[in-house]
């Protein structure tokens, strides 16, 4: 057995323990669903959900949310990051503004978000964007400010002219990993926003907005449903990104280059 395969054994073994302590906890020594459900009520739920067509439904709108409000950051954060991080000029005038902005909480920006667009999906991609927008923003700025100057030197020798070229060509390559985890960070924030917006009425459909309305009429089983799939959904997101960087974007740090 190789470690990959007993790691994932592993991994099985701890999460049907933790159900079996889960079920045994919910049903034996709390005994009330409303406070703790137990493993069999969250599957019957699921089950119903599932069935009912609900479940899905909300799971596209929530992602349609995510996609709207990720992909306006990356489009945004890149650019702005890189004139930052490669002229001086533009990092002297937007510095002051993104500093002022930066610290305001994702969440603050709720109000105006139904104002501007009211309870549509686009009024949930803009608090998302708020959240995702920054960490895009400062690890493209990084990136680029911690580009060795030797590798600068190094294309202009090579025929490197024009800052396009040198950001193309030289810049931009050298700052994939910082960008990178920037989006990584920034998918991880905008999944957390995605739901605080979507229970504080940004929207009327979605993961989050399902988790607080069953709140609301006390199904409990359904709420822990709605958690686990938030949970089980960031995560296979984090993994098809990852895979797909470590994989085409960053081959080269492993030494996989063909």
């Amino acid at each position: 057995m190789n470690r990959q395969t007993q790691k994932r054994l592993l991994g099985i073994a701890a999460l049907v323990v933790t159900a079996v302590i889960w079920q045994i906890v919910a049903e034996y020594v709390v005994g009330r669903s409303f406070i703790l459900p137990s493993v069999t009520d969250v599957a019957g739920a699921f089950a119903n959900l599932l069935e009912s067509g609900t479940l899905l439904a909300d799971i596209a709108v929530s992602l349609e949310h995510f996609g709207i409000g990720l992909l306006a950051a990356f489009f945004l954060g890149v650019p702005i990051g890189i004139l930052m991080g490669w002229f001086r000029v533009a990092d002297f005038l937007l510095d002051p503004i993104i500093e002022i902005l930066r610290p305001i909480p994702p969440l603050a920006w709720i109000p105006f978000a139904i104002i501007w667009f009211g309870l549509t999906t686009q009024a949930a991609g803009f608090v998302i964007f708020a959240g995702a927008f920054f960490p895009i923003l400062t690890a493209t700025y990084s990136g680029f400010r911690d580009v060795p100057k030797v590798f600068v030197e190094a294309g202009k020798v090579l025929g490197c002219d024009t800052s396009f070229e040198l950001i193309r060509h030289v810049a931009l390559p050298a700052a994939i990993p910082a960008i990178a985890s920037g989006i990584r960070i920034a998918m991880g924030v905008g999944w957390m926003c995605l739901v605080a917006a979507e229970m504080f009425g940004v929207s009327r459909y979605g993961l989050g907005y399902q988790l607080w309305h069953n709140y609301y009429l006390h199904q409990m089983p359904n709420v822990v449903v709605y958690m686990l799939i938030l949970g089980f959904a960031g995560l296979i997101i984090d993994r098809i990104f990852r895979n797909y960087v470590d994989g085409q974007l960053l081959r080269w740090r492993a030494g996989e280059v063909a």
